[in-house]
């Protein structure tokens, strides 16, 4: 963790972290430093998020990571640790993969590193230098969209609408595994979280997709 990124989630639209976040974050990385098995004291006496804490924890160490993003080869000067999900928002300034949880469970952030639907707000931007990354503002292709796309809005799924970048890269990534999946193929590989329950839209829109 670093001060760099952890500080993104408090001004990027007001998505802050809960104190409760904030201990399970530093619980899952205490192996790793000790000092964050520690930090969450820190933020007890309210709901403070991680920035200033991790600024207390470690300082910044850049180093220029090459990464190529829906075609395009990006030289980036960042800490090596910081998530992929704040590299394409803040350096690349692609917006579409959005913050969710920060901790890989809600999907929100999810792209894909060759191929493979990943939640990039766990993936090290070291981890994903040589590797070809493609965001929701990559999918179409010339000008036209992915069948996925079609089919969201064909079928009417997103209401906010701030999970369904994520939605859609993970079914683009399905279908292109299993091009015909079953019900409980969905069940198994779609683990994204959608707060207005759109999950029977979700549902129908992937077998449309598959059918296209």
């Amino acid at each position: 963790m670093n001060p760099t990124y952890a500080a993104q989630p408090l001004r990027d639209g007001g998505f802050g972290i809960s104190v409760l976040d904030y201990k399970a974050r530093c619980d899952i990385l205490a192996p790793y430093n000790p000092a964050h098995s520690k930090a969450a004291a820190q933020v007890l006496k309210g709901d403070l998020g991680c920035a200033v804490v991790f600024r207390i924890l470690r300082p910044r160490r850049l180093r220029m990571v090459d990464v190529t993003v829906n075609g395009q080869k990006h030289q980036v000067d960042v800490d090596p640790d910081t998530p992929l999900l704040w590299v394409l928002r803040d350096t690349i300034g692609l917006t579409g993969t959005k913050y969710g949880c920060g901790i890989a469970q809600c999907g929100a952030c999810t792209v894909h590193m060759d191929g493979m639907a990943v939640r990039s707000c766990s993936v090290p931007i070291s981890l994903a230098g040589g590797k070809q990354i493609t965001t929701i503002e990559g999918l179409a292709q010339n000008g036209t969209l992915h069948k996925v796309q079609k089919a969201w809005i064909e079928h009417d799924v997103p209401q906010c609408g701030y999970c369904q970048s994520g939605m859609i890269m993970a079914v683009a990534a399905l279908l292109k595994d299993k091009p015909k999946p079953t019900d409980e193929d969905i069940n198994r590989e779609i683990t994204n979280i959608c707060r207005c329950g759109t999950y029977q839209q979700v549902r129908e829109a992937i077998h449309a997709a598959a059918n296209a």
